[in-house]
Formats: C-alpha cells, sequence, structure tokens
C-alpha cells in the first residue's frame, strides 16, 4: 500500500485517475501523477465508494473526510480531504 499521510492536510485537494474492474486493489504513482486501481465495477457508485475506502486508508484518515468534488462518472478525479 502507498502511504500518502504526508498529503493528509486540511482542505487538501487530491487529484487522481481511476481505474474499475482493475485486478486488484492498488494506489500507485505513475509519473507525478497518483492512480487508483479498484476491483469495483462503476456501477451506482461502487467504484467510487471503493477508491474512496482505499484513498483513505493510505492518507491514515477516516473515509467520511474525503469528499468527491468533480469526476463523478469519469476516470479523472478529485477528492477534497474535511
Amino acid at each position: 500500500m502507498t502511504d500518502l499521510r504526508h498529503l493528509a492536510q486540511p482542505g487538501a485537494e487530491i487529484a487522481l485517475r481511476a481505474t474499475p474492474r482493475a485486478a486488484r486493489n492498488q494506489i500507485r504513482l505513475e509519473d507525478g501523477l497518483l492512480r487508483v486501481y479498484v476491483t469495483a465495477a462503476p456501477e451506482k457508485g461502487k467504484a467510487n465508494d471503493s477508491i474512496r475506502k482505499l484513498l483513505a486508508k493510505s492518507l491514515g484518515v477516516a473515509k467520511t473526510r474525503l469528499v468527491l468534488v468533480r469526476g463523478e462518472a469519469s476516470r479523472e478525479k478529485m477528492f477534497r480531504l474535511d
């Protein structure tokens, strides 16, 4: 698991690229871009929920503190840490 605790600042916005239906759940930093892979399908918010849970674990915060600001139906997403 990628440790992202250094990004866990109140009000921080975290941009990422999501890949649903991946082989496994993981977070990788590739060329300065945060990529999140989840096994969940992009149906009825399941992939977004999985991304939020995985990102929160990596940041060391509660998943309720992460708010999806942009990209609900897109691969490019922006989360804000409240």
